[in-house]
């Protein structure tokens, strides 16, 4: 079977747009990430070599989880207007470039990932996905990985797979509880709120002695430390929501699992208008001779 790229769109843009310093084209329109995001995707086909590629980008609303808390995420900071100004840019480069983008309003892209990534997985095919989101570690196994960006820390590292061993030595919990971990500590990117005080050692200490996120709120009263027994128990209902807005939603529609092609065309439009030259230089290498990559 074949290898599969699925790559988590807005985490790449905003890396991306952080890594690369700020360029603009001579009217003034920030092209940045756009340079930052055509150079990772040749970097990770170079590396990666996948059958196909797909990118997953967020249209806005996750009606199902606001349903459940009404603050769900809700103290996100707006996108910044630059690397706003690049998406519709960056959905077209990926088209051009022969990559599938999905996207669907009201469904957040982690999900339609997912459900992608298992899919995919059922059907023999290796998966990678491609994103820093630590809730993808839940669908890890032995036909999916995630592929991590380089660390902004140690950026020689590269790019690094995370298998299910990574997973419990990076969470201490397997890949099966990472949503009943996330619930206990809480995700302050989503605004999901844990119990205070209970940080990554004590959620994967009750779970590997406990079960399950269910096996820890029935021994509330045996749990250690002891200051935790009582919110524990009184905040049940709560982590049981947690528990819901934490685990992706595997059952979304798939696409097609088909390679598209470049076209080739079209990119170095693309990358004239936006007067990128050195990638519009590696563009004609890259598709004009093949065989030099």
């Amino acid at each position: 079977m074949a290898k599969w790229l699925l790559i988590d769109g807005f985490n790449l843009a905003y890396r991306c747009f952080h890594a690369v310093p700020e360029l603009t084209r001579t009217d003034g329109f920030p092209t940045g990430a756009l340079h930052g995001w055509v150079k990772s995707l040749w970097r990770l086909a170079d590396q990666e070599k996948p059958a196909a590629t797909l990118v997953f980008f967020d249209l806005g609303g996750a009606q199902d989880r606001l349903a459940l808390h009404a603050e769900y995420k809700a103290h996100r900071p707006d996108m910044p207007e630059p690397l706003q100004k690049q998406i519709e840019p960056i959905k077209a480069f990926t088209r051009a470039m022969g990559l599938v983008g999905i996207e669907q309003d009201g469904v957040e892209s982690d999900d339609l990932l997912a459900s992608q990534a298992v899919a995919l997985a059922g059907a023999g095919h290796e998966v990678l996905i491609v994103s820093a989101d630590k809730d993808f570690a839940q669908i890890v196994n032995d036909h999916i990985k995630i592929l991590l960006p380089p660390s902004t820390a140690n950026p020689q590292l590269g790019w690094r797979v995370l298998d299910a061993a990574g997973v419990q030595e990076k969470f201490g919990v397997p890949p099966t509880r990472i949503a009943d971990f996330l619930a206990l500590v809480g995700d302050t990117a989503d605004n999901i709120p844990g119990i205070t005080g209970v940080g990554p050692k004590t959620a994967s200490k009750w779970l590997n002695e406990f079960g399950d996120l269910e096996g820890v709120i029935a021994h509330a009263g045996e749990l250690k430390p002891e200051r935790f027994q009582a919110a524990v128990a009184a905040d049940a209902d709560r982590l049981r929501l947690n528990r819901k807005l934490t685990t992706l939603n595997l059952a979304l529609p798939t696409v097609a699992a088909t390679p598209t092609a470049v076209r080739a065309a079209e990119l170095y439009r693309l990358l004239g208008e936006m007067e990128m030259k050195s990638a519009l230089a590696e563009a004609r290498k890259r598709y004009d001779q093949p065989e030099l990559f």
